[in-house]
């Protein structure tokens, strides 16, 4: 009944889940299988997954080094929308997604398949986003989620599965893990098991990114980030490429304990869920932009970017990176942003970022007008008309009531 699919492109880690579903789809489908692993700043070697891909006889195996394009055409773009989904998530894992989708699918019309698999499970939001970047970018593909199809529905199966058919397993897989985790250059996060009760305080081995704020230095550290065109181009005067630059960041930041998130989020599919999440970099990233906007933005066009942004991260955290509304709010925050040009000076100390200078060639702030000394520029008595103009709605509708 599968053999109506001929070739498959996976996005395989190499770990346990995409390896019992690398030899699944074999079995399964009968078909040839194609192996794509993104190095996207995971922090952990991605050559091992080719050499595994290898010994499971797969013959057309991609392992690419994704790390610029992705800080640069994604994670930038969005956080020139100062994005954050519900107030407080940083979206680290969802802003990954659509760059391995747009590459399956690029490598799925190179080699010719006419099928592509993921390895989320039926729960979450990445099998949303997963398929939600596939279809934009080829309507008729078709799509094998392994999760929502096999009985291989616990940990305990898997590794049995594996077992049976000598899949290795690291050896911290062996027994039930603790939580999940999921990592990338802008961030790292963690669910499950340890985490699922959301009154109990995560225990500080989960963090891997960050020293904890109380064991940080004594002494501030301060740094002055560049921006043009609302990204980051400089830390303290040296030119970085995105990646240089995020991975220097997370570096500043998780030496001073910044970054850390405790969140329960309402997913897409409809559950709550507590995640613990770790961001240095972006945390910084965040403040440093507000705070240059804040001298550089006219004073209507920060309000109506504020206003579309909680839309527009929660577009990109149900999957909607290529639908059209993403791409006309990102050209309303790619023309505000033409303007944030210029320097923030940071002090980083004990988790904590504070915006401590800023300065630019296109900066609205005159001190000429806010002194609080004498000036001839702003005649203060022009202020009694504004007022009344603006209390008149207020005064003839308290005289009508009475």
């Amino acid at each position: 009944m599968n053999s109506h699919i001929k070739k498959i492109v996976l996005a395989y880690s190499g770990g346990l889940d995409t390896s019992v579903i690398l030899r699944w789809l074999q079995d399964t489908y009968g078909c040839e299988i194609v192996t794509f692993t993104a190095d996207l700043g995971q922090g952990e070697e991605v050559e091992p997954a080719r050499a595994k891909a290898e010994m499971m006889g797969i013959k057309e195996v991609y392992v690419e080094d994704l790390r610029e394009e992705f800080v640069r055409d994604y994670v930038f773009p969005m956080f020139r929308g100062n994005a954050l989904y519900e107030g407080t998530y940083l979206l680290g894992t969802a802003i990954a997604r659509p760059l391995i989708a747009k590459r399956q699918i690029e490598i799925a019309n190179e080699v010719g398949a006419d099928a592509v698999s993921h390895g989320a499970t039926g729960k979450g939001n990445d099998q949303v986003r997963f398929e939600l970047g596939y279809y934009a970018l080829n309507p008729d593909i078709k799509i094998i989620a392994p999760w929502r199809e096999w009985d291989l529905n616990s940990r305990t199966k898997l590794i049995e599965y594996a077992g049976k058919h000598q899949i290795p397993v690291p050896k911290d897989k062996q027994g039930e893990p603790p939580y999940s985790a999921d990592a990338n250059l802008l961030h790292i996060s963690c669910e499950g098991k340890a985490l699922e009760d959301p009154w109990v305080e995560a225990p500080e081995d989960i963090y891997t990114r960050s020293v904890s704020p109380e064991d940080a230095p004594e002494k501030a550290t301060y740094i002055e980030i560049e921006f043009a065109k609302g990204d980051p181009i400089a830390i303290n005067s040296e030119k970085l490429s995105p990646a240089e630059l995020l991975t220097k960041l997370n570096k500043l930041g998780g030496d001073n304990g910044i970054g850390r998130k405790d969140i329960v989020e309402n997913r897409f599919v409809g559950m709550k869920s507590r995640g613990v999440y770790e961001t240095p970099g972006g945390t910084i990233l965040l403040e440093a932009r507000r705070g240059l906007e804040s001298i550089t933005l006219d004073r209507n066009a920060s309000h109506m970017k504020d206003e579309i942004m909680p839309r527009y991260a929660e577009c990109i955290y149900n999957g909607f990176w290529f639908a059209p509304e993403r791409l006309m709010m990102q050209a309303a925050i790619d023309k505000a942003a033409e303007v944030v040009n210029g320097i923030v000076r940071i002090k980083l100390y004990k988790g904590n970022v504070s915006i401590v200078g800023r300065k630019s060639d296109m900066s609205l702030y005159d001190e000429a007008i806010v002194t609080f000394e004498e000036d001839d520029v702003y005649d203060q008595r022009d202020a009694e008309g504004f007022i009344k103009l603006n209390a008149l709605r207020l005064r003839l509708g308290k005289r009508l009531k009475g």
